[in-house]
């Protein structure tokens, strides 16, 4: 859509918001056996169309120098064969799931012979708002479809092409298994203005979910009138405790912040116990510096990752900084890892419930004691032991594809699938019941 006056964004947003909820309570009685089949013929016409979704997505990658994405951006932004087959697999995932409306999540008989019972029930309109990722397109159309909901798609003008290639592919097969076409709709202005727009749409949109980074996500805290499920940045961090097995230590660490940098789940600081700290440099730097990570350390460390880098020669090599303060807050999306020794177990805990964004965190430890200890004492959404931070994953929880990584502290925490983006009804069945 072009712009050609504040009226016609007004009317343009409104007509979306109107449209998807008069198409809600059509989705809450669908069963689930015609949901899954709207997700089988999507994950059909994905596949059919991977050659028309690489082209759009050329067209994206293209502009992406331009718009000064970085390469890890790049990267999320771009889709190939493989990752093309990745998004039909995840909708077909979600077609597998057991289907939450209607479930009963409780429910008891009163002594005076009512029977009560609380029921899992849709949401009606998610609107969602994302950066970067084409994938998320499919991902959040499944699962909000799945769970009941119609869905708002606003996603960023990087992946505008991409975005929009993969919706004709959901609304075709929409179409195909005669589901209101309303269901899903996609924002086709890149105005930041009709972002403001939906915002404000308490009569129509239930549910804001923003998805990106940490402007976006204050951006819609700030100005949202309708309830917001806010996924935050990714501030992730690896303790490396005092009895750490060492080998397991250096893989972990390699996973967590190499395997892929620009996602929400990598590491972006190390912390090391001091006891530990000369044997994991040295068993550690090499292949950090193999992977091209850069090192923001502290002072006591910085000697020790000297001393250690001295130790071997290369040709490209660590490059080395002093961390400043706002390092620690940092997400750096990048090959580039905060690292700060500790003294004790208290101290990595403290450090991460200040500096961490409440995502992610991992401890390696050979004590059962210490592991627990830690998973009592961080405050984040998902915690690890002896496991990368790259497995807060939706997928890899056993959700299928996710609507986004919750931090927040309510009903919805840590990656959020089907269960997520539902709330739930009391029914009571009575037998002429009236109450004196």
């Amino acid at each position: 859509m072009t712009r050609d006056s504040d009226v016609a964004l007004d009317s343009y947003c409104d007509d979306l918001g109107r449209r998807s909820a008069a198409s809600a309570p059509k989705l809450q009685v669908l069963s689930a056996e015609v949901k899954n089949a709207w997700l089988v013929s999507a994950a059909a016409i994905i596949r059919g169309k991977k050659e028309t979704l690489c082209l759009a997505n050329e067209q994206d990658l293209e502009s992406a120098e331009q718009l000064g994405l970085s390469p890890s951006q790049i990267d999320r932004l771009r889709l190939d064969n493989a990752r093309i087959e990745t998004i039909a697999q995840s909708l077909e995932s979600v077609a597998r799931m057991a289907d939450p409306i209607g479930e009963i999540i409780e429910g008891q008989v009163r002594p005076n012979g009512l029977r009560i019972q609380k029921m899992r029930v849709p949401l009606g309109v998610v609107f969602f708002i994302y950066e970067s990722r084409p994938n998320v397109t499919a991902d959040a159309a499944a699962l909000c479809l799945k769970s009941g909901n119609a869905v708002i798609l606003r996603g960023g003008k990087e992946a505008k092409h991409s975005n929009y290639a993969l919706y004709r592919c959901l609304h075709e097969a929409l179409i195909d298994c005669e589901l209101p076409e309303d269901a899903i709709q996609i924002v086709e202005t890149t105005d930041r203005d009709a972002v403001s727009q939906f915002l404000g749409m308490t009569d129509y949109i239930d549910l804001v979910i923003p998805r990106g980074g940490k402007a976006l996500i204050a951006r819609v805290a700030r100005d949202a009138r309708v309830p917001v499920l806010k996924h935050y940045e990714g501030n992730c961090h690896v303790y490396v405790d005092a009895d750490a097995n060492l080998s397991m230590a250096s893989e972990i660490v390699l996973n967590a912040k190499c395997n892929r940098p620009g996602v929400c789940n990598a590491a972006e600081s190390l912390l090391i116990h001091q006891d530990m700290l000369h044997p994991f440099l040295g068993e550690v730097l090499p292949r950090l510096q193999r992977e091209g990570v850069e090192l923001r350390v502290c002072s006591e460390s910085k000697t020790a990752v000297d001393n250690a880098v001295g130790r071997w020669k290369s040709n490209s090599p660590v490059i080395v900084r002093l961390a400043t303060d706002a390092d620690y807050y940092c997400e750096f999306l990048d090959l580039i890892l905060s690292v700060k020794v500790v003294h004790s177990l208290e101290e990595a805990v403290n450090h991460i419930n200040h500096y961490g964004s409440g995502h992610t965190d991992a401890i390696v430890t050979s004590s059962w004691e210490r592991a627990n200890q830690f998973t009592a004492s961080v405050d984040s959404s998902a915690v690890m032991v002896n496991a990368s931070t790259r497995f807060n994953d939706g997928g890899e929880f056993g959700l299928g594809a996710e609507i986004g990584i919750s931090t927040d502290k309510f009903h919805a925490r840590g990656p959020c699938g089907l269960r997520e983006l539902t709330s739930y009804k009391w029914v009571v069945h009575g037998a002429g019941h009236i109450r004196n």
